[in-house]
């Protein structure tokens, strides 16, 4: 008995006694302030020990703090329109002088969302109509990719007045294409392919076919085919986070 009293007392001196939970990572200072004008960039973005949002709705912050995609987030702009009506530009720094992880920037910027904007939330899982993209039986036809650089992608028209949009990716992997493609429904990547690829692929974006309809109009699910790949509809449980509260932020 004596031994385990000493035990319990050790991990205690420590700071790791049972039901303590480690303490939420926060910045060091933040100062949040409304975008001033029409913006000429907007983003967020690392570098060292700070964080910098530019022109950005709480929405799109609220979905870079928990690593989630448009389809993972509800957030009613009735009951919550604080997510909506104000652009906000943050600079953020770290403790210390090292570069904190993405992962824990987003925990940073989670304890910020709830200190200064007041954000409460709550997830569950619903069943969402989805694209799977998945390999054709034929098999893949995508190109090895070339060199040993960074993804890098270029997308839009060939000439100002096409149609139609080019969709080049080199060396990358099909993260940025799914991200980049729009459809109406979420797509999902079921390959298992995990190289980096040369891509290039012709598709109509989603702003145009709304607007207007033309015969020679090539929709997401007719461009993958030219990849050796095809988009499945299928229903799949998505955690999707609830926004059930947000403000305007405290003061600096």
């Amino acid at each position: 008995m004596q031994r385990m009293v000493s035990f319990l007392a050790a991990l205690t001196g420590l700071g790791i006694a049972f039901g303590q939970s480690s303490p939420p990572l926060t910045f060091e200072v933040a100062s949040i302030r409304p975008h001033p004008e029409p913006p000429h960039s907007m983003g967020i973005s690392t570098a060292g020990n700070r964080l910098t949002v530019e022109a950005s709705y709480l929405a799109a912050v609220i979905m870079y703090a928990y690593n989630l995609k448009n389809y993972q987030i509800d957030i009613s702009r009735a009951l919550v329109p604080a997510a909506f009506d104000t652009m906000y530009d943050i600079a953020a720094k770290a403790e210390g002088d090292g570069a904190p992880t993405r992962d824990e920037f987003r925990q940073m910027l989670q304890t910020l969302l709830a200190d200064r904007f007041k954000l409460k939330i709550h997830r569950e899982m619903r069943e969402t109509p989805i694209y799977a993209l998945v390999i054709n039986k034929n098999g893949s036809k995508l190109k090895p990719g070339s060199g040993d650089g960074e993804c890098a992608s270029r997308i839009g028209p060939e000439h100002p007045e096409d149609r139609n949009y080019r969709y080049q990716f080199t060396n990358c992997s099909l993260d940025p294409l799914i991200s980049t493609l729009a459809a109406d429904r979420p797509i999902l990547d079921k390959t298992a392919l995990t190289g980096r690829y040369d891509i290039s692929i012709f598709a109509t974006p989603a702003f145009k076919m709304r607007d207007t309809s033309d015969p020679g109009d090539i929709s997401v699910a007719d461009a993958v085919q030219a990849l050796g790949l095809r988009l499945d509809p299928q229903k799949v449980p998505v955690d999707v986070l609830i926004v059930d509260h947000v403000e305007k932020p405290s003061g600096n």
